[in-house]
């Protein structure tokens, strides 16, 4: 296990790559954007499809799903209760932490950390799921209800999200594949084993590219950095060490084991920024928790793969 360390260096490099494409805006204004919008709908479906031709839908029914999820309600509820009782945040706000604190950012650093690491994204379309299907819908029904905000469409985009995200259409798609046994011609599946190739490569280019933000980080006395601080530190630092705690508990062989904790260990997902953008808050603060995990995670994902394998 300790043989995975070095497939950090690519992740590595072509991320610090991406920073400096954008850091010297050598591929022109905007190119993050398109690099991003190109990564979600193009090459990051690609990448699922073809290596979950082979996964049954039983594949994803495991004991790992109980452990990350231990690690992910334990972070969730102490990221709310955090930002409640601590510093005194109204519900918008104390739901948007304790999202943060459990929000994986499967996507664009998850699918690449299991294709590159692990050798299988199995796990990651588990966690995919789960947070579209069920975490996603929570904490934008807990805004709706304090923001309130004025789009009435926002409910029938919340339901269709799940077929309206290609990662997820994508990833559905080839466990009905794998499950049923049917298989696209060959001459299909030519072109989309050629976008999964680059797949990797072009997401942590995009990965790389957003973390040079286009604004200062948000300004703020010291409360607020405690409590980026706290978020960041549930998300990369306790919700992996609950999982792991989980894991060892229910005699979780170890691929299966590195798979949850290394899923736990990942970023803060931009999703939650995202989210948050839409509503009357401080979203510069929930960018900048996305920015300081993922650049500490580029070290703490090392630890925690090191940390795992002497188990």
């Amino acid at each position: 296990m300790s043989g995975v360390l070095p497939a950090f260096v690519p992740i590595w490099s072509l991320t610090g790559l991406g920073y400096l494409l954008s850091r010297f805006r050598l591929l022109g204004p905007g190119a993050d954007q398109v690099l991003t919008k190109l990564t979600f709908n193009v090459a990051m479906p690609a990448v699922l499809f073809s290596t979950l031709l082979n996964t049954p839908f039983s594949a994803l029914l495991n004991k790992g799903v109980i452990s990350f999820a231990a690690g992910t309600l334990a972070a969730a509820v102490a990221g709310f209760t955090i930002s409640r009782f601590v510093f005194r945040r109204k519900l918008s706000e104390w739901a948007v932490s304790g999202m943060a604190s459990c929000y994986a950012n499967a996507g664009n650093l998850g699918i690449p950390v299991a294709v590159q690491v692990l050798g299988d994204s199995t796990f990651i379309v588990v966690v995919l799921l789960a947070q579209t299907l069920f975490m996603m819908p929570s904490m934008l029904a807990l805004l709706e209800t304090d923001a309130r905000a004025p789009d009435t469409a926002r409910w029938k985009t919340l339901a269709l999200l799940p077929v309206r995200t290609p990662v997820i259409a994508a990833s559905m798609l080839g466990v009905l594949a794998g499950t049923t046994g049917l298989r696209p011609p060959a001459l299909v599946m030519q072109p989309v084993h050629l976008l999964a190739g680059a797949g990797v490569g072009v997401a942590l280019l995009a990965l790389g590219m957003s973390l040079n933000p286009s604004t200062p980080m948000a300004p703020g006395g010291a409360g607020r950095r405690w409590e980026l601080a706290s978020v960041v530190g549930l998300k990369l630092f306790a919700q992996p060490a609950i999982t792991l705690a989980a894991g060892l508990l229910l005699g979780l062989p170890r691929p299966l084991l590195l798979a949850t904790v290394v899923a736990a260990a990942l970023p803060i997902a931009q999703n939650v920024f995202i989210a948050t953008s839409q509503y009357e808050l401080d979203s510069r603060f929930v960018r900048d928790c996305v920015l300081v995990s993922t650049l500490v995670a580029m070290v703490s994902l090392s630890l925690i793969v090191w940390v795992v394998g002497l188990l």
